[in-house]
């Protein structure tokens, strides 16, 4: 073992926490201070603090325990309720990123058409405009009170439905690229992750259900969860190509109506307050490294942010007000919607693996990363705090 690695967690638990704290005595969301931790000592300016795969796996594990907590915590009743609100959610949500990145690239550097590069380099963009990271706006809710919330719920199952609708416009868009993405073909595992989650779950929950029935308020039922939880979100990445933290979520769903949740829930959330969340969100910050910014590139970078904030909040947000919410809350939900995480990356990835996407836009996506991870829960804090005015005039 590299004794370095336990000099690191030691800087970022503590520099996490520290500014977390910070932020949360200034009226700021702690995940703000925690990614700002990893800015703080990783490449970008005290360089005392780098990335590496144990970090990367101390990470992954984080936010998959976070998606499981998130589903351990939900309304089911409320979850059913919503979920035709959340898939227009996500669809639109979807729909206008794609449309407004393809546009931004454009005005920058020209259209094109079909089959050129740049073509495929503009669909790229609102390609990778489309993706949500909610596991930062879950933690946000979560500090807040109001994951259980309306827009806490319709929040969460559109960023799931997100993830599958943005699995299958990055498929369409590397196949047509000349990749070798099969839109049936992902469309089938889609189906039959669900399918298949049906099933699991069943088995799962009736098993739970009888070891709770026989074992309540035990270890073994957090330990045997949080192992459910790792499992479903192998299956999911691994055999359906589905991302990891939507697996886990759907296991949090699984367990969401046994009788010991609120149990298990609490025994997760200690593991994954004190070492695994703040080492995912100080890995955030971590990662960025700013030193091959141009001038050129800044300008885009700073049109690209904008254009990816305001897309989430207007499809999300009119999605959301069709649906029948008033205009505040719409509005949270757009505002909700509007984090990238690593589901950006992984698309900006896949287009340069594709050769369509240059290396010199991906400080454009670590910094629409890195801003919409500190905006977000800041201003979902305020929406938030602006309805609890109203309801105390």
């Amino acid at each position: 073992m590299d004794v370095q690695l336990l000099l690191d967690l030691a800087l970022l638990i503590f520099a996490a926490k520290a500014l977390g704290l910070l932020c949360k005595r200034i009226g700021a969301p702690q995940v703000v201070g925690e990614i700002l931790a990893g800015l703080l000592v990783g490449p970008s300016v005290l360089k005392i603090v780098g990335v590496n795969d144990a970090i990367e796996i101390f990470a992954e594990i984080g936010v998959i325990m976070l998606m499981f907590s998130a589903g351990l915590g939900t309304d089911i009743k409320k979850l059913k309720s919503s979920g035709g609100r959340s898939f227009l959610v996500a669809l639109i949500g979807v729909i206008v990123p794609l449309i407004g990145g393809f546009a931004l690239y454009g005005a920058f550097y020209g259209f094109a058409m079909p089959p050129s590069k740049e073509f495929y380099t503009a669909l790229f963009m609102g390609t990778i405009l489309t993706a949500t990271s909610v596991s930062i706006t879950v933690a946000a809710l979560q500090e807040m009170g109001k994951i259980n919330s309306d827009v806490g719920t319709t929040i969460i199952g559109a960023a799931v439905i997100d993830d599958v609708i943005g699995i299958i416009v990055l498929t369409c868009v590397v196949g047509g690229s000349g990749g070798d993405g099969n839109v049936g073909l992902v469309l089938l595992k889609i189906v039959l992750f669900f399918a298949a989650t049906l099933v699991i779950g069943f088995v799962v929950h009736k098993c739970m259900e009888w070891l709770d029935n026989r074992y309540p308020h035990t270890q073994r039922i957090p330990i045997y969860s949080l192992a459910f939880c790792f499992a479903m979100a192998y299956i999911a990445q691994k055999f359906f190509g589905i991302a990891d933290i939507t697996g886990a979520y759907c296991a949090g769903i699984v367990l969401c109506t046994i009788k010991d949740t609120e149990y298990v829930e609490k025994k997760i959330d200690i593991s994954s307050y004190m070492l695994f969340g703040p080492i995912f969100f100080a890995s955030i910050g971590l990662k960025t490294d700013l030193s091959g910014l141009t001038l050129s590139i800044l300008g885009f970078s700073v049109c690209f942010i904008i254009v990816a904030l305001l897309c989430k909040v207007i499809g999300c947000g009119l999605a959301a007000k069709i649906c029948g919410y008033d205009w505040m809350d719409s509005l949270r939900t757009g505002a909700g919607m509007m984090t990238r995480g690593e589901v950006a990356l992984i698309v900006a990835q896949k287009g340069l693996a594709a050769g369509v996407l240059d290396s010199v836009y991906f400080p454009a996506v670590i910094l629409l990363i890195i801003v919409s991870s500190i905006v977000t829960p800041i201003v979902l804090k305020s929406l938030f705090a602006e309805k609890g005015a109203k309801k105390a005039a």
